[in-house]
């Protein structure tokens, strides 16, 4: 009776493993894939100088261009900039058009839940344009008053994060991208633009408009690069690979071309 139960058992388990499906593996091997494919892919807005922008040749340029090329000579693959429609960034980095968003992407709490981040790499304030002899001094100045600002961008969540400042204003315009937003500005369209204290303070002085920043900030920031939640071993690989540029002199000398010394927080 024991010998007849024993194969019984014995057979019950096999036809188990015969119709059992097989456990799938979870591991991540994002990193490893990309230097596979031979390809790392960055999706930018194009117009947002300095950190990713078209130049007089049309060629796409910027510090964070800089230093995504030479993340990817490190990782021994080719680099390509993909320009994308900034509102819709995080839809073409989930569709898998792009690699990472690696364009001053400012690391809020919702994008950092949603997504695989490296440390923050620059610091940043999100600050209010005005015209030079504009008589608009504080944020209080604006009651009334009308802004423009990039949509889809962390301009918009800072103006959204300030509902007294919000609420003061008159209008605000969501554009297509700052530029835009500043032209609005030299064109009386608008009283000021919120927009990245980074970006604003570099185009100011490269173009040598007549504008400037009020002394008053929305919002202080963080840049960071985002990868899909997926693919943390990814975002790990060219965290390292920074930390190693850092060590080494190479992010100093691309953030003193760019900005005239070193503003990066790298390894700091």
């Amino acid at each position: 009776m024991k010998k007849i139960l024993v194969c019984a058992v014995i057979a019950a388990l096999s036809l188990g493993c015969i119709f059992a499906k097989p456990k799938k593996t979870s591991g991540d091997n994002s990193f490893e894939e990309l230097k596979s494919r031979g390809v790392f892919v960055l999706g930018l807005d194009d117009s947002f100088p300095p950190m990713g922008y078209r130049d007089e040749k049309n060629e796409i340029v910027g510090f964070d261009i800089d230093l995504a090329k030479e993340v990817a000579k490190r990782m021994g693959v080719q680099f390509k900039a993909q320009p994308i429609d900034w509102d819709a960034k995080e839809q073409e980095l989930r569709g898998g058009k792009i690699d990472c968003i690696w364009n001053g992407l400012t690391m809020t709490a919702e994008r950092v839940k949603a997504f695989s981040f490296t440390k923050p790499y620059l610091e940043n304030n999100q600050v209010v344009v005005v015209k030079i002899d504009s008589p608009l001094k504080t944020l209080a100045d604006f009651k009334g008053k009308s802004i423009s600002l990039q949509n889809g961008s962390s301009a918009e969540d800072a103006v959204n994060s300030a509902p007294a400042f919000k609420d003061s204003l008159k209008e605000i315009i969501p554009l297509q991208d700052n530029l835009m937003a500043l032209n609005d500005l030299q064109m009386n369209r608008v009283d000021g633009v919120v927009m990245d204290s980074v970006v604003a303070e570099y185009v100011i002085k490269q173009s040598n408009l007549p504008l400037k920043t009020l002394g008053e900030s929305l919002a202080a920031e963080r840049y960071g690069i985002a990868f899909r939640k997926k693919d943390a071993k990814l975002a790990d690989g060219v965290q390292k690979i920074l930390e190693e540029m850092a060590k080494d002199g190479t992010v100093a000398r691309i953030s003193e071309k760019w900005f005239g010394n070193d503003i990066t927080v790298i390894g700091k």
